[in-house]
């Protein structure tokens, strides 16, 4: 009977505490914005992955007219970090890092302008192609953790206009 009440109370507790899922529901606002965006090209290979990636999340309505610009750029850069007695380099680190804006088409106006970034330790072996390869795997992994990132802002920003 004890369980009972006391799972009661916190089922009362939560449910008056004003959490609401960010994603829940059909006509959320945060899917509404996210269904409603266009990426503008990004340059180069990481371009591509971050675009990509970042299409898989919005899951823009085919044939929709879009109501949102998604600017992006990005930097890429890898710096060695770990290096033994005859100068070569053991660690490397690769960092994305993008500056995005979010453009509203009606208006022109700018309603999100914000960067992200992440970065990775890879690993510098003997075989040359090895640590390419390490490196190739640590590019997909940032595009994907970045493009995470900005669908989240995004998503926030979708709730927070929604709620003014």
């Amino acid at each position: 009977m004890k369980r009972i009440a006391a799972s009661l109370a916190l089922a009362l507790t939560l449910a008056g505490c004003g959490l609401r899922p960010l994603y829940g529901g059909a006509a959320s606002p945060a899917r509404s914005v996210l269904s409603q965006v266009q990426i503008t090209p990004i340059a180069g290979q990481s371009g591509w992955l971050v675009g990509s990636a970042l299409k898989d999340r919005l899951a823009a309505v085919e044939g929709s007219s879009p109501r949102y610009r998604l600017d992006i750029a990005l930097d890429d850069s890898i710096i060695g970090l770990g290096v033994r007695r005859d100068d070569s380099i053991t660690r490397e680190r690769r960092t994305l890092r993008a500056r995005y804006q979010l453009v509203d088409l009606s208006t022109g106006l700018t309603v999100v302008d914000d960067t992200a970034g992440s970065d990775a330790g890879v690993d510098v072996v003997g075989s040359e192609y090895a640590t390419i390869a390490a490196e190739q795997s640590a590019l997909e992994r940032l595009s994907s953790i970045l493009a995470d990132k900005i669908v989240a802002r995004i998503a926030l920003y979708a709730q927070r206009s929604q709620a003014q």
